[in-house]
């Protein structure tokens, strides 16, 4: 008797352990837990993979708007681990960011709504870091360079869309230095 109760007793909670870890959280336009009804976003239940939560944050008409791997389930304290991926409300990628343990390390790429590249960056331990490259609505480069600790530095390099240098000159420490040169568009036909 004592162990068919116990038994039952087991059952009854781990059904309602289950549905109640199914549950959605809903969030307004801040991000903000709020109730469905004054939602923009939504986020049901992470599912639990490798050590953390493999969550997944959708628009309120069901679009996806988010999706990644985080070492806690915590909304809006998430510590993402690994490539996330984000989405325009129309379901085209917005961007890539690599995340480690939480902070941003690794490439970053931002798309526009068509789909199109518009930046990469490279990223330490949260901050610009590397390598970054600027690109025109057509997809051509516009602008290339380096980060150091958050700052441009060194050579750059922006460019005409025809991928003609426009403009060269260095950057210390978020500061342009030295003579930059300006490279005009031959404009005249023979």
């Amino acid at each position: 008797m004592k162990t068919s109760t116990l038994i039952i007793l087991f059952v009854v909670g781990f059904l309602t352990t289950s549905v109640s870890a199914q549950e959605t959280m809903w969030f307004d336009a801040n991000w903000n837990q709020t109730e469905k009804e004054k939602a923009t976003y939504y986020r049901p239940s992470p599912k639990t993979k490798n050590n953390g939560f493999w969550i997944v944050d959708y628009y309120i008409n069901g679009t996806k708007q988010m999706e990644g791997f985080s070492l806690n389930d915590n909304p809006n304290n998430e510590k993402f681990d690994g490539l996330v991926k984000y989405y325009y409300e129309n379901g085209v990628l917005y961007q890539e960011i690599h995340y480690k343990e939480g902070t941003i390390h690794g490439k970053r790429k931002v798309y526009d709504k068509d789909g199109k590249i518009k930046t990469t960056s490279e990223y330490k331990k949260g901050k610009i870091e590397g390598d970054f490259s600027e690109y025109y609505d057509s997809g051509e480069l516009m602008t290339r360079g380096i980060y150091e600790n958050n700052l441009e530095e060194g050579t750059w390099k922006i460019f005409y869309k025809t991928g003609k240098i426009k403009e060269k000159g260095k950057y210390e420490k978020g500061e342009r230095i030295g003579i930059w040169k300006t490279f005009y568009k031959n404009t005249y036909k023979k």
